[in-house]
């Protein structure tokens, strides 16, 4: 650890520079989404205050970031305005009553457009919620409006050509990261409560690690899919790995929202019940808590290492146990199979002519990127089983690790927040780690390889790099093991901070 980094962390700690002190009228809008419910129902703010708040700030600063590219600010004054009189007559709407929170342009929103980012989407309105949205608003949330994502949430950087780029409020010449992007980006900057995003290959757990802010990645299967786009909208198959949770300012926030969204899907409500389990232990110290924070095949920059390592060596002076580990797996094969599994979906996106056209270039012997991936996207399905196979083999072989371990971090990223980069094809782009030029892609690697497992993820912001941006890190759990990953979230942060503001908002 640099000495650079250990003054980062120790300043970052609470009551010595951390987050914003919660109740104090000039930094409302950075309060948690658990403060600001709680100030709700003590009615020490009405709602009608505080989406007037955010609306003010997103007309002031969105244009900066353009996190947030669709408002419903007539409605959300309207529900605002209820769930205020509601309180009045001393009714409980639920957990997030008269909450403002904002919801991921990749999420289906009744009579409010979802585009993905994708011109032929431009003019789609959905008629209903996606099911997740519709838990948000029974729960009592006030919806303001949507956040950017690329283009059918298929990238690693926030652009799209329907809304355009949005803008890391730590620094704005870099990306924010995706494809839930806009998400992190707004709740960095204070434009809202809490975010609803989505993640398949690191969609939450990398922009909330490069904009300073938390997610969650819940157990596969905790939270239903349906309204989320892609697959196309009115199709109801569901995405293997695919997932939705909440970026926040606060680990509570991530344990706030997992208690509004998770639970069984209408086919499966008449007969099923979800009972997650307590979190495995009761104080950070009686975690038994492991470490695998570097991989030769991946490596992360120094930068990032510096956090990281600090991190690790401030638990321990703290009293808690981590252990060092290599990792319960081999993290370059499970990159690749998140891409055996997931790519031959996109298949199911295509016309016929564009599809044989693959298949064409998977017949041949070329060994580009592009003709790797027309192999992945035209594999039959009996090479898909057997990737399928080697997949549960290698969760096994996580689950035999989480008998002695309950919960595993890593890097989210193995750079900071990287500058933008508008080249058209992303095999072309690059990115630097220590000093070397690699592609593009390999930012995604840590998070790709544990999309595979199912597992429960929850990012935290750890501190910044000497450079100045933030540095996240994955706490990763046993599946099905949601509220210890976000217990241990919370109880991180009394040991290295948590949230910041970015200079600036």
């Amino acid at each position: 650890m640099t000495e650079r980094s250990e003054v980062i962390i120790r300043q970052s700690r609470p009551g010595q520079g951390g987050s914003p002190r919660s109740g104090d009228p000039d930094l409302t809008h950075f309060d948690s989404a658990s403060a600001l419910a709680a100030r709700l129902r003590r009615r020490e703010l009405s709602s009608r205050e505080l989406v007037d708040l955010y609306l003010d700030r997103i007309e002031r600063l969105n244009p900066v970031v353009n996190a947030v590219v669709t408002l419903d600010a007539e409605r959300a004054r309207a529900e605002a305005a209820a769930a205020d009189e509601a309180a009045a007559r001393g009714e409980d709407l639920g957990p997030l009553h008269g909450l403002p929170v904002t919801i991921k342009d990749s999420i289906e929103t009744a009579s409010l457009r979802t585009t993905c980012g994708a011109p032929e989407l431009a003019g789609h309105v959905p008629q209903r919620d996606a099911t997740a949205v519709a838990r948000l608003r029974a729960a009592g949330a006030v919806v303001l409006g949507k956040t950017n994502t690329p283009a059918w949430a298929a990238d690693a950087q926030t652009d799209n050509p329907v809304f355009g780029r949005t803008s890391n409020p730590w620094d704005l010449t870099r990306s924010p990261g995706g494809s839930s992007g806009g998400p992190a980006a707004a709740v960095a900057a204070g434009l809202t409560g809490l975010d609803l995003g989505s993640d398949l290959g690191g969609s939450i757990r990398m922009p909330a690690g490069y904009c300073g802010v938390y997610g969650l990645r819940p157990s596969f299967g905790v939270v239903p899919q349906r309204g989320h786009l892609p697959p196309p909208p009115g199709v109801r198959t569901e995405i293997d790995m695919a997932v939705l949770g909440p970026l926040a300012r606060g680990a509570d926030d991530l344990a706030l929202a997992l208690d509004v969204l998770a639970g069984p899907d209408e086919p499966h409500a008449a007969g099923w019940r979800l009972d997650l389990p307590a979190p495995r232990a009761d104080t950070l110290a009686g975690y038994r808590i492991a470490a695998w924070l570097d991989d030769a095949a991946h490596p992360v920059d120094t930068a990032v290492l510096d956090v990281l390592f600090g991190v690790v060596t401030e638990l321990r002076r703290d009293g808690v146990k981590v252990d060092d580990h290599p990792g319960p797996v081999d993290l370059a094969e499970s990159a690749r199979l998140f891409q055996r599994l997931v790519q031959p979906f996109l298949g199911t996106m295509m016309d016929d002519a564009a599809f044989a056209d693959l298949t064409a270039l998977a017949a041949t012997d070329a060994s580009t990127p592009r003709a790797r991936w027309a192999r992945h996207v035209t594999a039959p399905v009996r090479e898909w089983a057997f990737t399928h196979e080697r997949r549960l083999e290698v969760t096994a072989a996580w689950a035999r690790m989480f008998r002695d371990v309950d919960v595993l971090l890593c890097p989210v990223t193995p750079t900071t927040a990287n500058s933008h980069d508008a080249t058209p094809d992303p095999d072309e782009r690059r990115i630097t780690v220590n000093g070397a030029t690699v592609p593009y892609w390999e930012q995604v690697r840590w998070v790709q390889a544990l999309s595979i497992t199912h597992l429960p993820v929850a990012t935290v912001p750890i501190g910044l790099s000497a450079g100045g941006l933030p540095v996240g890190v994955q706490v990763v759990g046993p599946f099905l093991g949601d509220r210890t990953v976000v217990d241990v979230a919370r109880r991180l942060a009394d040991v290295v901070g948590g949230y910041r503001p970015p200079p600036g908002f």
